[in-house]
């Protein structure tokens, strides 16, 4: 549900009222080819863990393999350079989608420039190998004026820190708003403690932060393992297409 609502499993309202047999064909053609970029980071990892776990098709696309552990019958390990397509656009082919998790660290002396350099490459990939969805992850305050509502440790000391990070997010956000032909959406949660998922509910806003009864920000971080279940809840829904989504978890 939108603006601030409760969000239930995608499949839990179809799933209920289907019988058994009928269950089990649905969750076969629910499984699905996906191609994760960032596999071997912090959030990575719970992604591929579960998509895993929930009988989808991983790809995990690496700098360097022997950093992914993980070893599974649905996984396979792959090494390409996120930045060109040519390098991905083997890999894409025949995906159902694409999720990123990659990260990159803020600097103080330069701009970062890893989110829109990568996006270029991804999306270049998709067109040329027709994989038309991809679900990647951003943060709260990507918008340059998104934060005047944060506490003041937030806007005044930890904005400021991360701001480069931040500033290359939002022009990768509107690289995709600006791509007619791929179903993007973007997960924005806030904090990312290295926790595994758990069962609480989530908080959505189409925006850069959830807010609460009195419209500050609601929620300061979310486990990492959540923001994989979320993304992954994602993967038979329409409802956050072409949008970019704040999230917490209640």
């Amino acid at each position: 549900m939108n603006g601030g609502g409760r969000e239930l499993p995608s499949c839990y309202l179809v799933c209920s009222s289907i019988d058994r047999p009928s269950l089990s064909a649905l969750c076969q053609s629910l499984r699905m080819k996906i191609a994760v970029l960032g596999a071997t980071g912090q959030t990575g990892q719970y992604l591929v863990n579960q998509a895993l776990q929930q009988g989808h098709t991983v790809t995990a696309i690496v700098r360097n393999p022997a950093r992914l552990t993980v070893h599974h019958d649905n996984l396979k390990v792959v090494e390409a350079d996120i930045f060109s397509a040519d390098s991905l656009k083997p890999h894409f082919k025949g995906q159902d989608v694409i999720m990123s998790c990659l990260g990159f660290p803020a600097s103080f002396f330069s701009a970062v420039t890893g989110y829109t350099l990568s996006m270029k490459g991804v999306i270049s990939a998709m067109q040329e190998a027709r994989v038309s969805r991809i679900i990647t992850m951003t943060s709260w305050y990507t918008e340059p004026d998104s934060g005047t509502k944060s506490s003041y440790l937030i806007r005044f000391l930890l904005l400021p820190m991360i701001r480069s990070v931040l500033t290359n997010m939002y022009e990768m956000e509107q690289i995709l708003q600006k791509t007619g032909d791929i179903n993007w959406t973007v997960v924005r949660p806030p904090g990312l403690k290295n926790l595994p998922a758990s069962a609480q509910e989530f908080l959505t806003q189409e925006g850069y932060f959830v807010p609460d009864n009195s419209g500050n920000p609601a929620g300061s971080a979310v486990a990492r393992g959540d923001v994989a279940r979320f993304m992954l809840s994602l993967l038979n829904s329409n409802a956050w297409v072409k949008k970019g989504v704040a999230i917490t978890t209640k």
